[in-house]
């Protein structure tokens, strides 16, 4: 006789949850760290995370004493295992650059893989026999005929890094800046391949206030402060096949109606970036606005001004708006236009930080501490609406891009 009682049933698992639930609840997750707890659930669920199409997480931002945020979260985490504090920038959108006696190590927190640079203090010269040239005036010597790499750098320091990107796999730029007294702010593009043995300069060229570059379209472009354009041409060394730069040409020049060249006693200050957006080239013009209390000058608001690179005409074009759709992520290490839409958010926004180098001598701050600042391109205004707060010290804070 059959037993009339039902037998018992093991309850449903969350593991057994179909994949295009799955993928559902994923989509919902814009964060990065809540798609990693996703993921650390079970071996279905990770296998999902890892499988299924899904829009790229929202950037990260990274603190310099090793902490990080997950936008939108205000919750800051660290990467176990992964040592992170102490990095001087940020490259190629998911690299923490780590600059050392021995060699220039990029650290990728997210998979905690490591590529090794030549040390910076490795710089190969085009020309091997350049030298610094100098013409004595009355009471002062200057550079002659301009300030080049024999000027900027001295043979006991190592070069400070302005900016570095990650071209390729085989091609790496930077921005090294100067390393003597008097030199100024000026700097000049440097070149290598992981695993070579030096950098490489065209020592004799003259140097220049680099703001930003970008790697468009196969062509490494650099933005100077005077707002011209470069293109930067790259050659192989026919010995070793490591990358040189064999020219660098002008394919934009500035509009000289504006006053780029901003005193230093100027209750403006400019900064520029360059991002790509839809498939254009975008220079972004920001302006702090400040004001004058007794002898220092304290920041207040920023303006954003956009413009497209229109490279056939050789001029820049002004843009009033990002679209509907798009919205950017600046930061002088790494900067990024993402689609909107998918996160559920409002676009022709300009998410930026206070994390300039020069900040601190250019000017200082009413508060202690900073934050993410929002710019609405169609308002004008500026808001902080994360929860997420670190003091101005630490302006070394950066984006980090883990889809790249």
């Amino acid at each position: 006789m059959a037993d009339a009682t039902p037998r018992s049933r093991q309850p449903p698992s969350w593991a057994d949850i179909p994949r295009d639930l799955a993928g559902m609840v994923l989509r919902l997750l814009p964060a990065c760290a809540d798609r990693a707890r996703f993921a650390a659930v079970c071996p279905q669920w990770r296998a999902a995370a890892r499988e299924l199409p899904l829009p790229p997480p929202l950037p990260l931002l990274a603190l310099p004493d090793g902490t990080f945020y997950s936008l939108p979260h205000g919750k800051p985490f660290r990467f176990p295992g992964v040592g992170c504090a102490g990095y001087k920038s940020a490259c190629g959108g998911r690299w923490l650059v780590f600059p050392r006696d021995d060699g220039c190590f990029l650290v990728d927190p997210f998979a905690g893989a490591t590529v090794t640079l030549p040390p910076l203090s490795r710089v190969r010269l085009l020309p091997p026999n350049a030298v610094a040239k100098y013409v004595d005036l009355p009471g002062v010597r200057m550079f002659h005929p301009y300030a080049t790499w024999m000027h900027i750098q001295d043979p006991e320091k190592m070069p400070v890094i302005n900016k570095m990107i990650l071209c390729s796999p085989n091609l790496v730029a930077a921005f090294a800046g100067s390393t003597l007294v008097g030199a100024g702010n000026n700097s000049q593009i440097i070149v290598c391949q992981p695993g070579a043995s030096s950098w490489s300069v065209r020592a004799n060229d003259k140097c220049e206030l680099f703001e930003d570059m970008a790697f468009y379209q196969g062509k490494l472009y650099a933005l100077a402060n005077d707002e011209n354009l470069l293109v930067v041409n790259i050659s192989q060394d026919p010995t070793t096949g490591d990358p040189q730069i064999s020219r660098i040409g002008k394919v934009i020049k500035s509009d000289l109606s504006y006053p780029t060249d901003m005193p230093d006693d100027a209750n403006e200050k400019k900064k520029l970036y360059l991002v790509e957006l839809g498939g254009a080239l975008l220079k972004i013009r920001r302006k702090v606005c400040c004001r004058r209390a007794s002898e220092t000058l304290v920041a207040g608001q920023s303006e954003f001004e956009v413009f497209k690179a229109d490279l056939e005409h050789s001029q820049w074009v002004n843009v009033t708006t990002l679209g509907d759709d798009h919205m950017l992520f600046l930061g002088r290490p790494c900067s990024r236009a993402i689609s909107a839409s998918q996160y559920g958010m409002p676009g022709d926004q300009i998410f930026f930080l206070d994390d300039v180098m020069e900040n601190c001598k250019q000017y200082s701050y009413d508060e202690e501490t900073t934050s993410v600042s929002v710019y609405n391109m169609r308002s004008g205004e500026v808001s902080s609406p994360l929860p997420i707060i670190w003091k101005h010290e630490m302006i070394l804070a950066t984006w980090l891009f883990p889809w790249d």
